[in-house]
Parts: structure tokens; sequence; C-alpha cells
């Protein structure tokens, strides 16, 4: 996959599956902006491998709950890249608790950042896209919003909820020369799988057909061939990486 010539924005890429994203879009000749919150020098070393790879590459802090910084964003990466053709909403948080014990304030934040983020962007990044005649919008929804999760009914809302804005606003911006598709992964081997008991990890598996957690580079390769050029035929779709967890 040659995505030489094109730019990806990608958000929440500092770390984990973002990184991984970021990483194999410089890897296929992509230029990249790696999108951060707060972790300013684990960004700025995602970009720093990326150019290593022989493209560009920048890290800018925004926080994509806040319409206003995202438009910030945008606007610099414009000026310093030009045309972005290809946006990766990977930014996201989790306030897991049971729905009785959930605060009004955590149900906000997560639907804030997890969906309220992907319109943010896709707001922001679209009219160029339209102009431009071409885009790849991917967002990574989860296999938590497609069967729903115990303890995460916030977060469940969001990822279901930019499943079925992925497929309303492919509709609209089809014959724009835009695809707007989505990635479901299952549980993945982050750095946030770091503080789940051993015990749950092994009960994840072993209803797992293919036993074992996913890796970030599974779920990047599946943004890879999204994002190409020749995957223009694929639209409103929600393409699942979990191991047979959810079919």
């Amino acid at each position: 996959m040659d995505l030489k010539g094109k730019v990806a924005l990608v958000t929440g890429a500092s770390r984990g599956i973002g990184r991984a994203i970021a990483l194999s879009l410089g890897e296929a000749g992509c230029d990249v902006i790696v999108n951060y919150a707060s972790s300013e020098g684990a960004a700025r070393e995602v970009a720093d491998a990326v150019i290593a790879q022989g493209s560009r590459a920048k890290a800018i802090r925004a926080d994509v709950a806040d319409m206003a910084a995202v438009e910030g964003m945008v606007a610099e990466a414009h000026r310093e890249f030009g045309q972005i053709h290809i946006l990766v909403n990977n930014a996201g948080i989790n306030r897991d608790r049971t729905f009785l014990k959930l605060t009004r304030a955590e149900w906000d934040d997560v639907i804030r950042t997890n969906l309220g983020g992907p319109f943010n962007t896709a707001h922001a990044l679209i009219p160029s896209m339209c102009e431009a005649g071409f885009g790849r919008i991917i967002n990574i929804t989860s296999i938590v919003g497609q069967m729903g999760n115990y303890g995460q009914t916030n977060y469940a809302a969001a990822k279901g909820g930019i499943i079925s804005f992925s497929k309303s606003l492919a509709r609209e911006v089809a014959r724009k020369g835009i695809t707007v598709n989505c990635v479901a992964p299952g549980y993945i081997n982050t750095d946030m799988m770091k503080g789940v008991p051993d015990r749950v990890i092994e009960q994840v598996k072993s209803i797992t057909p293919l036993a074992r957690l996913g890796e970030p580079e599974e779920i990047a390769w599946a943004v890879r061939f999204l994002a190409d050029p020749r995957a223009s035929y694929i639209t409103g779709q929600v393409v699942a990486v979990n191991g047979g967890m959810y079919m």
C-alpha cells in the first residue's frame, strides 16, 4: 500500500493503537499529523519515528472534545501540510462504572470525547475534502459498541454512536469522493490492558476463537487498508478486528 503524497491526521496518536496507526501510515509514505491531548513527549517521539521512516510529521496538541481547539489544530495542519486526505478518529477515554454508580459528569466526559470528537474533526475537515474530491475518514469504534459490556454503558453508547454516525455520514459524502468507515478493535494488547488482572485476560482469551489478545499493529493494518486510494468502493462499513470474539 503506497500512500505517498497523502497527509493524515491521527487523533490520540501518542500511544497504543493511535501510535501504531501513525507509524503504519508513515511507513506507507504518508505524512502524519500526530494529535495528542497531554502526552507531548510521547507524541513528539511518534512524530520523530515517522520522520525517520522518510515522511513528514508534526505533533499538534488539541483536545478533540473542544471544537475551537480542533479548528485551530486543523488550521495549523493546513498551513504546514496543505490538504489533509485522511482522518483517523482514534482518540478516546473511558470512565468505567456500573450504571447506577455512573455520574452524569462521567457520562458527559465520555460522550463529549468519544463521540463529540469525531464530529468536531470531521466537521472541520470535510469541507476541504469535498473541495478536493477525495477523503478517507476512518473512525475507531470498539467491540463494546457492537455487543455492549458490563460497566461501560457510557463507552458503549459512544462507540455504538460512532458506527451509526459513520454510516449516515458515508451516505452524505459518498458522491464527493469521500469514504467513511469504522474499525472495531476487540481486546488489544495496549497499556490500557496492563491494569487488567491476569485472570480476566485469560478469561477474555478463552472466549476468543483465536485465543489471544490483538496487537495494535493489527488494527493499524486495517486502517492502512481503508486509507488506501484503491479502497474506493468500501464505505459505511465496520471492519471488526477482534479475533472472532464477536461475529
